[in-house]
């Protein structure tokens, strides 16, 4: 079976993280098991945790997708009779994107409201992360936003880990990612020469490494380009590259430079292959947010780990857009949200018969090799591997931003595959 390491987008929100240390939970997991709970009508309802950084320092709107997503699972599968006749009681938490915030969150959900997972974390600082972990609470389906996911047991991150997990990050503080994005573009699209714009800003400037060395990697002629962060000039990086002839177009900035750098490219046009973006920027409002870009705009690429929103020729895809109609924006991030909410309830159906604890839920999805939430995701695995790999082959999907059609996926994300390198980096 093909697998693949999330891509290396997902490093660019690690650096912004100082993980920090929790105090142990108040109250044993004994007390949270539910070995005899009824099921079918009056029953008691599973209790989830969801916790985001709805309001942070990078905007009040960054890591809601995923949220959103899993609520409206819930919310869908509610309607339905709810697993086994128990409704799912979502109990949400905002930590505003800080350490001390998410470590209270961790300590309501966890020793207050006794949830028996928590599912779709979408966290600007994961400090909670160790208290999860050793309170044993299967943490389902959660943005790699930092390097929690490839640090602790019983934290299930939505694109899988195969790091040892043993409380030390990747492999003796190392994680790896592919270059099958940057292999992508150069042999479907005949991709020579690619530029990486970055912040004077440590995190910015980190990333933006990384980039380069899987580029050059690839071959690729690299153009690096950096701006100010207080005061950026984006005409003449855009004005530089397009003297250097970039053909791609990769960043390590934040949606609203993104835009901006879409309009200077534009004003002095320069053209290019593909603007490469990432899962968190795959969203509807493409139109509103580069509205003075019209031709940037076509020529946004994005790439990840599931399948394009607006797939709808998936039948997965076509229920998760059916259920959340009512909201005023679709995204890649809500789509995995909504994968998560989906793992979360495959894992309690399994452990109906004896009890939805947290015990059954950490083995299902634990030994859940290849789940796909039913084709929404790429195949995720947690078998944990001794080494770091090489290589490996990678699959990704890909959608290219059209106007008047929206994200159109570029071929099949379970047959876009390559074998690539695996290079190391700093979490």
């Amino acid at each position: 079976m093909r697998r693949r390491r999330r891509v290396a987008e997902a490093a660019a929100a690690a650096a912004l993280l100082l993980l920090g240390t929790a105090c142990g939970s108040r109250l044993p997991e004994s007390d949270f098991e539910d070995r005899a709970a009824p099921t079918g009508h009056g029953a008691a309802p599973l209790r989830v945790g969801i916790i985001t950084s709805a309001t942070s320092p990078v905007g009040g709107d960054a890591f809601t997708g995923p949220r959103d997503g899993a609520k409206a699972y819930f919310d869908h599968l509610n309607a339905r009779g709810g697993i086994d006749g128990r409704r799912v009681e979502v109990r949400l938490c905002d930590d505003g994107g800080s350490g001390v915030g998410n470590n209270e969150c961790v300590r309501q959900l966890i020793d207050e409201d006794r949830v028996v997972a928590l599912v779709a974390t979408s966290a600007l600082d994961y400090a909670g992360a160790p208290l999860v972990s050793r309170a044993r609470v299967p943490d389902i389906g959660g943005q790699p936003i930092g390097a929690a996911y490839d640090t602790h047991p019983h934290l299930y991150g939505i694109y899988g880990s195969q790091a040892p997990r043993q409380g030390r990050a990747g492999w003796d503080g190392k994680l790896y990612g592919g270059t099958e994005v940057y292999r992508y573009f150069k042999r479907e699209h005949g991709a020579r020469t690619a530029a990486v714009v970055s912040y004077n800003q440590s995190a910015s400037a980190a990333y933006a490494r990384l980039i380069e060395r899987g580029l050059r990697a690839e071959g690729y002629q690299v153009v690096t380009e950096q701006v100010d962060f207080v005061l950026p000039n984006f005409r003449a990086v855009a004005a530089d590259l397009k003297q250097q002839g970039a053909d791609l177009v990769f960043d390590a900035i934040d949606a609203h430079g993104n835009a901006r750098l879409c309009e200077a490219m534009d004003d002095v046009g320069a053209e290019v292959t593909a603007k490469v973006t990432n899962v968190q920027n795959w969203t509807s409002t493409v139109a509103e947010d580069y509205r003075d870009a019209p031709r940037c705009r076509n020529a946004l690429w994005a790439t990840g780990a599931s399948r394009n929103h607006q797939d709808t020729g998936h039948p997965g895809v076509r229920e998760f857009r059916d259920a959340t109609e009512g909201l005023p924006a679709r995204s890649q991030w809500q789509l995995e949200g909504w994968a998560a909410a989906k793992w979360f309830t495959d894992a309690a159906r399994s452990c109906a018969g004896t009890g939805v604890t947290r015990a059954c839920l950490d083995r299902q999805v634990a030994r859940g090799d290849g789940y796909t939430a039913g084709g929404l995701l790429l195949p995720v695995t947690f078998r944990p591997l001794p080494e770091p790999p090489r290589t490996r082959t990678n699959c990704l999907s890909v959608a290219r931003w059209q106007d008047g059609r929206g994200w159109v996926s570029q071929g099949d994300m379970n047959s876009t595959c390559f074998e690539v390198p695996m290079l190391a980096y700093d979490p």
